[in-house]
């Protein structure tokens, strides 16, 4: 009876390797794009949203025929639900891209991809899903060390605030992903939620890029750069990523999306020449450590206790 599910458990897991790998280019792409071109971080954060609606708006039309489901009633919770979805979708790219271009990939990443989770636990807490238990606190603790000597130590090198102003964008890049994650959650299955949140989210950039001067450019390989950063890592990836989901517990999931800020940095050393000092690596270490044994923990209590896992795990939509 067992073994077609671990089949589907394998295919789930290879899936949600795929997405976190993908998702780990964003960073060096948008950092190409921004050394061909003048293109700002909210140019390539327009350009990102954008593509990636018109994607999934594409792979939305050519699946419509095969769905049987009947059409889910958006209720104004839901409403509200997918607004915050895609302003926070919005935040978090332009944050992140912010970041990239004040600190750098590695330290972007590190930053906002490893406080994520650890802000979804606390904002959990918050709306009423439970006080925050030993595991929690202890590895919040453990990140904020982490954090500070990643920061610290980089800051102290030959960048000064530069690299503080780029941490604290990539916070804000957490909290917004936070609130996708959080929001995303409680919108019920059927709703096209990645859809609904590149879309919105590219229309809340729209005039925004307008008033500041909406860049575009002909070069040909940012242009190809452009429109893979929002094919692959944006519509492809969390495709892959919700249906591996499926079939994979939300805590295994989020302990494999940690593959995101490591591919990142590792990208960033070997074409960039982005390097971390050894302390500012043990700090993005502990940042991740700290991540991955709030999880681990959930996880085990979970299959000891024989419950789903938390939904809160999950990426955002």
């Amino acid at each position: 009876m067992s073994s077609p599910v671990l089949p589907a458990a394998r295919r789930g897991f290879l899936l949600v390797v795929l997405a976190a790998l993908c998702w780990g280019t964003s960073g060096i792409s948008g950092a190409l794009v921004a050394d061909r071109t003048d293109l700002g971080p909210l140019d390539i954060a327009w350009h990102r949203m954008a593509i990636g609606a018109v994607v999934l708006l594409v792979g939305f039309a050519v699946t419509r025929r095969r769905r049987v489901d009947a059409p889910v009633p958006v209720t104004r919770g839901t409403g509200i639900r997918l607004a915050l979805v895609a302003a926070g979708l919005a935040a978090y790219q332009l944050a992140y891209f912010a970041a990239v271009a004040a600190a750098g990939v590695s330290i972007a990443t590190l930053v906002a991809l490893g406080l994520a989770p650890l802000l979804i636990a606390v904002g959990a807490t918050v709306l009423g899903h439970g006080r925050p238990d030993r595991a929690t606190v202890v590895a919040l603790v453990v990140a904020l060390v982490g954090l500070v000597l990643l920061v610290g130590i980089s800051a102290g090198e030959d960048t000064g605030t530069t690299v503080v102003l780029g941490a604290l964008l990539a916070v804000g890049s957490a909290l917004g992903y936070a609130v996708v994650t959080l929001s995303g959650a409680g919108v019920p299955h059927g709703i096209p939620v990645t859809l609904v949140g590149f879309a919105g989210g590219a229309l809340l950039l729209t005039p925004v890029a307008l008033v500041t001067g909406l860049r575009f450019t002909t070069d040909p390989v940012a242009v190809g750069v452009l429109l893979y950063l929002g094919a692959v890592p944006s519509a492809l990836a969390y495709g892959l990523f919700f249906t591996g989901i499926r079939s994979v517990p939300g805590a295994v999931a989020s302990i494999v999306t940690l593959l995101e800020p490591l591919t990142a940095t590792a990208l960033a050393t070997a074409f960039l020449g982005e390097r971390l000092s050894p302390g500012a690596l043990a700090g993005g270490v502990l940042v991740l450590a700290a991540v991955a044994g709030l999880y681990l923990r959930r996880m085990g209590d979970s299959n000891s206790r024989g419950v789903a896992p938390n939904p809160l795990s999950k990426r955002a939509p």
